[in-house]
């Protein structure tokens, strides 16, 4: 059997390896375009900023290892440039050369990513960039090393326009603009989740522009003139950070099927309307496990586990792939965001009956040295409690909270199953009861009726309406320090003894620190006979926002 693969890194490469594994004796082509096979794409960023030191660090195989260890005939620096699925042969061109010609396949897998998007009349130059390989790495760090570079903009507030602001500002101190369309940084996440991000960047000397789209980018003398819709900046260096898109024009030119949005249509086994031809990783669109609509998820993980598809289907191993959930993590200076299923766009989009509920627990046991605050936002299906998406923001064990809740939406578990997950407990590490236990607790609060709950942007919302309150039941000193305008304060342990000066004709939005105390108070509020909603994220959340 021939194989031609198409495309190397995380795809192409994993499916190359995994033929070998299962078939010795086929014939396996990989043709890459670039210079190199397999390279760490999602090191860029800290290449650029120093972090990881060498180019070499960032290949994870180069072709003569590959060919090495698995025998698979690797052609750098060449394209493949048309498919012909009646003859079952494609035409490759060699970039060094120019030179054509002719290679038959038995089964073709399709893995050639997607390239950044660059919706601007002036190409990529010295100070304009795209970062998508190794190449445009080493390129950027090399112009900005040889040259007086102080300004650096970064058009788009994702996931890689995020890395690179935070690498350029930790190399040579540099000064860094974001500018984002939207009105928040990183799509996936929720509006409110994002204004952690927001000042984590802030505090660390990052200019956030946002709601502010850009209409043209002019060079200006020694300068590249960014012009947004209602101002302009003058800066060194420009990198576009606006999202990908498939590099499915072979595809399209061979009549395979193609969304009206990019991306090649596959089935459970990553095959084409072409049974075969294959395709996977960024170049394609797959089922969202939570909602069953397909979309776009060009992050590593899924390219892997679809890799392994391929090639088990092309040997005869009958395997499907299930979809994704989009599980993914980001570091930002000191904090980590972890982000794993749907957020709330996504279930007003499908019409789920959702709720949301945001906790503020502690990374391990308070008494333990070094345990800090976490913000975890969980998006639960109304009435039984299925875990749907999740947001974890903080210090220390983002990845480890946002993985097991992974595992949990994956599984369709609900909140009663994450109260009775045992799961390690250690004071370095945990709590004796960890923030997933606490997550399901408060979940299930909610969901029989012990306590009602209300986000900050609807007390806000609900300020100006005189039958309710809202009522802060911290100590003393922490309402002297900073406290919601207008708020009622009564601390906790003086509750009880103080009932009586509240109405029972009120309703009473409670807020503590980070939502335990608030929640006792309106246990005691409820059983008083008064009306109470608890203020989820308590005022550790308030105070990003």
């Amino acid at each position: 059997m021939k194989i031609i693969i198409v495309g190397g890194v995380a795809g192409g490469a994993t499916t190359a390896a995994r033929l070998r594994r299962l078939d010795e004796r086929a014939e396996i082509i990989l043709v890459e375009r670039g210079k190199f096979i397999s390279f760490a794409n999602c090191g860029l960023p800290y290449y650029i900023g120093d972090v990881i030191k060498t180019k070499k660090d960032l290949l994870v195989q180069t072709p003569e290892d590959f060919n090495m260890r698995f025998n698979i005939d690797v052609r750098v620096k060449q394209e493949v440039i048309k498919i012909n699925r009646r003859e079952k042969n494609v035409i490759i061109k060699n970039l060094e050369t120019n030179e054509e010609y002719t290679e038959s396949y038995d089964k073709l897998v399709l893995s050639p990513g997607a390239s950044p998007i660059n919706p601007f009349k002036i190409l990529n130059g010295e100070k304009i960039r795209t970062l998508r390989n190794v190449e445009d790495s080493v390129e950027i760090k090399d112009y900005m090393e040889k040259n007086n570079i102080e300004n650096v903009t970064i058009i788009g507030g994702g996931y890689i326009g995020i890395e690179l602001a935070e690498n350029l500002r930790n190399f040579k101190n540099l000064k860094v603009t974001i500018v984002e369309k939207a009105t928040h940084l990183i799509a996936p996440l929720d509006e409110d989740m994002s204004k952690l991000v927001y000042k984590v960047l802030t505090r660390n000397g990052i200019n956030v522009i946002l709601d502010n789209g850009v209409k043209e980018i002019i060079n200006k003398n020694d300068k590249i003139n960014v012009v947004l819709e209602n101002q302009e900046i003058d800066t060194d260096f420009v990198v576009l950070c606006i999202g990908v898109k498939s590099e499915d024009e072979l595809a399209k030119q061979c009549g395979l099927k193609v969304y009206s949005r990019g991306g090649i249509v596959v089935n459970e086994k990553m095959q084409t309307n072409d049974e075969d031809i294959y395709a996977l990783g960024d170049v394609v669109k797959i089922k969202n496990c939570v909602t069953g609509e397909v979309s776009s998820i060009p992050l590593a993980g899924p390219a892997n586990k679809q890799a392994r598809v391929v090639a088990n289907n092309i040997c005869n191993r009958n395997t499907n792939y299930e979809g994704s959930i989009g599980s993914s993590i980001l570091k930002i200076f000191n904090y980590n965001l972890g982000i794993t299923g749907i957020n709330e766009m996504t279930c007003k989009r499908n019409d789920i009956a959702y709720k949301t509920i945001i906790l503020s627990p502690y990374s391990h046991a308070t008494y333990y040295p070094g345990a800090s605050m976490l913000t975890i936002k969980a998006i639960y299906e109304d009435k039984s409690g299925r875990i749907l998406g999740v947001q974890v923001f903080g210090e220390e064990n983002v990845d480890k909270i946002t993985d097991i809740l992974a595992v949990a939406i994956k599984m369709k578990m609900t909140a009663y199953d994450l109260e009775e997950l045992d799961l390690c407990y250690a004071p370095p590490f945990s709590s004796a009861k960890s923030p997933v236990n606490l997550l399901g607790n408060s979940i299930v609060n909610q969901i029989e009726g012990l306590v009602d709950t209300v986000t900050w942007k609807e007390v806000e919302d609900l300020k100006n309406n005189k039958d309710i309150l809202v009522l802060d039941v911290r100590t003393d000193e922490e309402f002297e320090s900073r406290n919601y305008k207008g708020a009622i304060h009564i601390p906790l342990d003086d509750l009880r003894k103080r009932l009586n000066e509240l109405d029972k004709a009120k309703i009473y939005l409670v807020y503590c620190r980070t939502g335990l105390r608030s929640y006792i108070a309106c246990r005691i509020l409820y059983q008083n006979g008064f009306k109470a909603k608890n203020i989820t994220g308590g005022y550790y959340f308030y105070s990003y926002l």
